[in-house]
């Protein structure tokens, strides 16, 4: 892991006023840029949060830091149609650490290239394992979760994973079972509570 900063640096960086490296690898939320889904660049607590050094991020397919490549690849155009538009985007979805532990984290983007969402981006990763610790949850109750989390209604899930409304129903009925709540309210309440719109609008 990265270690603390030496303080002369921290001294010269301050007298220069050249803030900026500084800023993006000490901000408290991990940062990651990425080229075609490809890691280009991290800043340290991205590192922590993962459990891994720069060195072994730098130049690899996002997928491995998803717990699996079915749900890398479930997730990979979600937001397309809101960075597309220039906005900025936000979900909630599991990872996976270098030592195998899941977690729940909050993932905000935002597009350098809206003609091609994904071809140059920057990422934030919060990790809400402090609010919302992991319940071992199937794939698919993973992903209904993140959906529902979306706002998105069963029909509207059924559609995105190409299930029926039916076995949507079943894996919702699962998730309220499991966390012990009556509805999708008091289930995300439960896990910390997710609040405001996953699109940020970049106009007024």
């Amino acid at each position: 892991m990265p270690g603390p900063i030496d303080k002369t640096e921290l001294d010269a960086a301050y007298a220069a006023r050249e803030l900026r490296a500084l800023a993006f690898d000490w901000v408290p939320v991990g940062i990651v840029v990425t080229e075609s889904r490809v890691i280009r660049e991290v800043n340290r607590r991205f590192c922590q949060m993962f459990g891994y050094q720069r060195d072994e991020l730098l130049d690899r397919l996002f997928a491995f830091l998803y717990p699996s490549a079915e749900e890398f690849s479930n997730i990979l155009h979600r937001g397309d149609k809101e960075l597309g538009e220039g906005n900025l985007y936000w979900d909630e979805r599991v990872m996976r650490r270098k030592d195998g532990d899941l977690f729940w984290c909050r993932v905000r983007g935002q597009t350098f290239t809206p003609e091609d969402p994904l071809a140059r981006a920057v990422w934030s990763f919060a990790d809400l394992s402090a609010i919302r610790p992991y319940q071992p949850l199937t794939r698919r109750e993973r992903e209904v979760f993140s959906l529902l989390s979306e706002g998105r209604t069963s029909k509207e899930i059924a559609r995105e994973l190409d299930l029926s409304y039916r076995t949507v129903e079943v894996h919702r009925a699962r998730l309220l079972k499991k966390f012990g709540v009556n509805n999708t309210a008091a289930l995300f309440q439960s896990l910390g509570g997710i609040e405001g719109d996953h699109v940020v609008r970049s106009g007024p």
